[in-house]
């Protein structure tokens, strides 16, 4: 298994072949055996995604086959199910990675914004509860100056939004917390660019 330093390397290097049209994972999906692959499994990174049809994970990182655990939820948000399946491939598969994945032009952050500046009534409880875990990340934005620059504050706010989550994996488990003190589990933060196919990472 990679380290988490080297799954990083791996998928910065994944990302650079994608944006230059360069791609090596079809070629190893069409040599995978299938019968191995049934057997198990050893992502080396779990990516915590938006559900945005824009944002295939795979592709992105120009991966294949197996390498990646990928959960995908409008908005990146993390609820106690994205928590319990980032614990379950990093404890049971030993995988050292946890990216959180968020992106440019994201529709529940606008949802967000729209919420604070217009509330709805008639809203729809299961969207609400996707908006109300991004809200906070947008409060804590509309009183300063990106207030007066609705695409800068759409930035910010994206970029909030994933390090929000990235805390929220860091100290909202035991299980993920035990991993990060004493398996050199790594959980960092991440923002694909729709305009140009770059991924850029926090940390």
């Amino acid at each position: 298994m990679l380290t988490a330093a080297e799954a990083l390397y791996r998928l910065k290097e994944g990302n650079r072949r994608f944006v230059a049209g360069v791609h090596e994972a079809a070629g190893i999906s069409r040599n995978v055996q299938f019968k191995d692959m049934a057997e198990g499994q050893e992502p080396f990174a779990v990516i915590l995604g938006c559900s945005d049809s824009r944002v295939p994970v795979e592709i992105v990182f120009d991966q294949g086959l197996g390498d990646l655990f990928v959960i995908r939820v409008a908005g990146n948000i993390v609820a106690p199910s994205q928590v319990g399946s980032v614990e379950f491939a990093a404890d049971l598969f030993g995988t050292p990675l946890v990216v959180v994945l968020g992106h440019t032009q994201c529709g529940a952050i606008s949802a967000a914004i729209a919420e604070l500046q217009r509330p709805n009534e008639i809203r729809s409880r299961n969207l609400m509860s996707i908006v109300d875990r991004v809200m906070p990340s947008v409060e804590s934005l509309v009183d300063t100056d990106y207030a007066y620059d609705l695409e800068t504050l759409k930035l910010q706010a994206i970029r909030a939004n994933v390090r929000a989550s990235v805390n929220h994996l860091r100290h909202g488990s035991e299980v993920l917390e035990s991993l990060i003190a004493h398996n050199g589990l790594m959980v960092v933060g991440a923002v694909y660019a729709l305009e140009t196919g770059e991924v850029e990472f926090f940390e």
